[in-house]
């Protein structure tokens, strides 16, 4: 299901976006993002734990934390590439669904945004890096504060996504494929032709500057709309 209010994933802690796939860890679990889950089941196959329950080890398994609480490992950052332009990126809706605003920056110069309506944040945020990428050829970080977009690159979760079928580790479709497949087809073949690109993940609202940048022209983008 998609997330409706913000929070954080109790899995990987990272933010919860309103519009971000999110499902239970176990039965009785409590709702992690998608790819926390099959993060958890490709731990469970690896090493013999449980789904949702992976054990402690070197193969990115769960740490112990303080008191002995299981904490499972964050996956690694993608690596920036040599000589990379840096473009944050975010996306903006009044109501989900409802009037929605996308924008990228580089710089306080250097920027784009647009508008569409009726959407929804996830697919705003989508939107967004997506038109980042189309407009900055050569090595690139992507920066954004959906975790939904970049663990989609860092954790390679659109590779399933394409040997799948576009459904998802739970055998439905893939939400917002006429976004994601394109985008996806775009950064694989810039990959291909040697052009890296990395995504990066920055906590929104929390003062940075660019991140706050692209946010408000998002927010004034979803104005234009109605």
């Amino acid at each position: 299901m998609e997330a409706r209010y913000p929070g954080s994933c109790p899995q990987c802690g990272g933010a919860v976006i309103p519009g971000e796939v999110i499902l239970r860890a176990g039965p009785k679990g409590p709702w992690v993002h998608e790819g926390c889950v099959a993060a958890a089941k490709a731990a469970a196959g690896s090493t013999g734990g449980s789904a949702g329950s992976p054990t402690a080890g070197s193969t990115g398994g769960s740490a112990a934390g303080a008191g002995g609480r299981a904490r499972k490992a964050q996956p690694a950052a993608m690596a920036q590439p040599d000589g990379a332009i840096e473009v944050f990126t975010d996306g903006a809706c009044r109501g989900n669904p409802g009037p929605g605003g996308w924008a990228w920056a580089s710089d306080l110069e250097h920027h784009a945004s647009g508008a569409e309506s009726p959407t929804t944040n996830q697919r705003m945020e989508i939107r967004a890096a997506y038109e980042a990428v189309l407009a900055h050829p050569g090595p690139l970080v992507v920066v954004s504060d959906s975790t939904y977009v970049v663990n989609c690159f860092r954790d390679e979760w659109w590779k399933g996504w394409r040997r799948r079928g576009w459904v998802n580790s739970t055998k439905k479709p893939v939400a917002n494929r006429d976004l994601w497949e394109p985008f996806v087809d775009l950064v694989a073949d810039r990959l291909d032709g040697g052009e890296p690109i990395a995504f990066r993940w920055v906590k929104g609202h929390s003062g940075d500057p660019m991140n706050d940048l692209v946010d408000r022209l998002a927010v004034e983008a979803s104005r234009t709309v109605g």
